[in-house]
């Protein structure tokens, strides 16, 4: 049982509540969930009305000290995400029923893996978890749904035993006519795992004669470009505004706009996140190009033994530069700096080919109307089941050579 006076709030800002607060309960298990980089996106106008993503993060207190924080965002649209819920929307719209605004608790277009509630050391974490879905709850009288996004196994876990918890605080949340049931998704991502390599080629002696032979084709077409990586204060505001211009050509070529993220937004990170994560940019030159045509960012917080690969760009195509400066260049620096993970981004099954392992991700979702929660519930359930046997047959095609 929890004790003492409980209270809950809802922030429309993270500037809010102060950095060393949000980190020291949010231990940031990527450098995603850290309060400088929420806040980055919030002023640079990433985050924000125009965006579609409006803040709304909800914090608990015991008495008068911060117990739980998470980020929370209600939306007008479901882009930026990369759990894709259009199929829901369309259902409601073609019912006549408004699926926006909904909530989501999740990195805003940051689909990394990472804790998402947290909470105090020592405190009763079934129990606090239990208390903020109460919260959510009542927040789905005003909203269609809540969706959690790339949550931990953990603390998915953690979530659905809270859900069967009854807490005894009185009046803390009244209860909402319809209590909306815990849903859950899995979906699949592509991670490379370091298994002790002293070099590039250690790797490329696990892997098939003929996928190995392919990659070598790959970093030889342009193996005799120039690739400078920079870190920290090395990464001047010109090198921002040249890899700035690289993301956003590459966006408007894949997709007709200019990206989510903003070149304030890219410009702040080196002074908002200073040493509490570490800010890799690989740029790519030709042999007469003074500028980089083409540059990929890397995260990485001390401490840690993974690396995420996040955004790139490029002015020019060229066969093999994507793989090499996205994922070649990033495995280099895992097996050189000795860390055991390389998450490179959502999507991407060509990733597969070239040792990146199929892993699973889970969300969680809560929908207010009853007459659409059982149907989507069955579908999730199907879904959970189609993707194993896609991570399944993903598994089958790795293209490392078979032992014993």
């Amino acid at each position: 049982m929890l004790k003492g006076a409980w209270k809950w709030q809802l922030l429309d800002d993270i500037s809010q509540i102060p950095a060393t607060q949000w980190d020291e309960l949010m231990q940031p298990d990527t450098p995603f969930n850290c309060h400088s980089f929420l806040l980055a996106l919030e002023q640079s106008g990433c985050v924000g009305a125009e965006s579609g993503w409006l803040p709304m993060h909800l914090v608990l207190y015991q008495d008068t000290q911060l117990m739980a924080v998470m980020p929370l965002y209600r939306k007008f649209h479901s882009y930026g995400e990369y759990v894709f819920d259009w199929s829901w929307a369309d259902a409601y719209d073609k019912y006549q029923l408004s699926y926006y605004p909904k909530l989501v608790s999740a990195i805003p277009f940051t689909p990394a893996t990472g804790a998402r509630l947290a909470i105090k050391a020592g405190v009763d974490r079934q129990a606090v978890t239990a208390m903020v879905q109460q919260v959510l709850q009542r927040e789905l009288q005003e909203h269609s749904s809540w969706h959690g996004l790339f949550l931990s196994s953990t603390e998915t876990a953690v979530w659905h035993d809270a859900a069967e918890t009854e807490i005894q605080l009185s009046a803390f949340v009244e209860a909402p006519a319809h209590h909306a049931k815990l849903i859950r998704r899995e979906g699949c991502q592509y991670h490379w795992y370091n298994r002790g390599y002293s070099s590039f080629d250690d790797f490329l002696a696990e892997l098939s004669s003929s996928k190995r032979k392919n990659i070598r084709k790959e970093r030889r077409q342009v193996a005799e470009w120039d690739y400078r990586w920079r870190s920290g204060a090395e990464i001047s505001p010109a090198l921002w505004q040249r890899f700035f211009l690289c993301y956003r050509m590459t966006y408007l070529k894949r997709s007709g706009h200019g990206g989510y993220l903003n070149q304030a937004f890219f410009q702040s990170l080196t002074a908002s996140m200073g040493d509490s994560v570490k800010l890799l940019l690989v740029c790519a030159h030709g042999d007469s190009d003074e500028q980089a045509v083409a540059a990929a960012l890397y995260f990485h917080t001390p401490n840690s033994d993974t690396l995420y690969g996040r955004y790139w760009g490029c002015l020019e195509q060229h066969d093999g530069l994507h793989f090499e400066a996205c994922y070649y260049q990033g495995i280099d620096y895992c097996i050189a700096q000795k860390l055991a993970c390389f998450n490179a981004g959502a999507q991407g099954e060509h990733k597969v080919l070239r040792g990146f392992e199929p892993v699973k991700t889970y969300s969680l979702h809560m929908i207010a109307e009853p007459a659409f929660e059982q149907a989507i519930a069955d579908f999730c359930q199907e879904e959970i089941k189609h993707n194993q046997q896609y991570m399944d047959g993903l598994s089958a095609a790795l293209p490392y050579r078979q032992q014993g």
